[in-house]
């Protein structure tokens, strides 16, 4: 049970927070069509929701092998140089996520730190922050294990 959700994390967790999205919208839709005012605090949620699921697509997308990708250049090459270059981008996008990570770390323990709050519900912005430095580790196992799979089916 734990490895099947492993496998589909991002995906069951995407689909809750749409839904979430879609729930906030839909409410703030009909308040400010029936009484005629907005929810404020609705915006603050789907927007900080919407860039926990654009990392998690990154991660879907690593996960699956639907990442971007020169093929036309890349397909000829010859056998051994693609496999040094599919390295080598694989090493290079994990230091990107890694940077990525650690920033997000620090952006977390300094709003911790200051104690800083959202404009609409006042809670910790942190709350929201929190999901750079963890879906970036996620993105980076998803693409280790993405490319121990093509290496090891030879789909380099």
């Amino acid at each position: 049970m734990a490895l099947r959700i492993w496998r589909n994390l991002e995906e069951l967790v995407g689909s809750v927070m749409i839904a979430v999205m879609v729930t906030i919208a839909f409410v703030n839709v009909v308040t400010r069509y029936f009484i005629h005012m907005s929810l404020a605090w609705t915006e603050e949620i789907e927007v900080n929701l919407f860039v926990w699921l654009v990392l998690l697509g990154t991660a879907m997308a690593f996960k699956r092998g639907g990442h971007l990708a020169m093929s036309f250049v890349y397909n000829r090459f010859p056998r051994g140089l693609r496999l040094g270059c599919y390295l080598f981008f694989i090493g290079l996008t994990a230091v990107f996520f890694g940077v990525l990570a650690y920033l997000g770390y620090r952006e977390v323990c300094d709003e911790v730190a200051l104690c800083v709050t959202t404009e609409s519900l006042a809670i910790p912005v942190y709350y929201y922050t929190i999901a750079t430095p963890l879906l970036s580790i996620l993105v980076i196992i998803r693409l280790i294990q993405s490319g121990v799979e093509t290496i090891r089916n030879d789909e380099y």
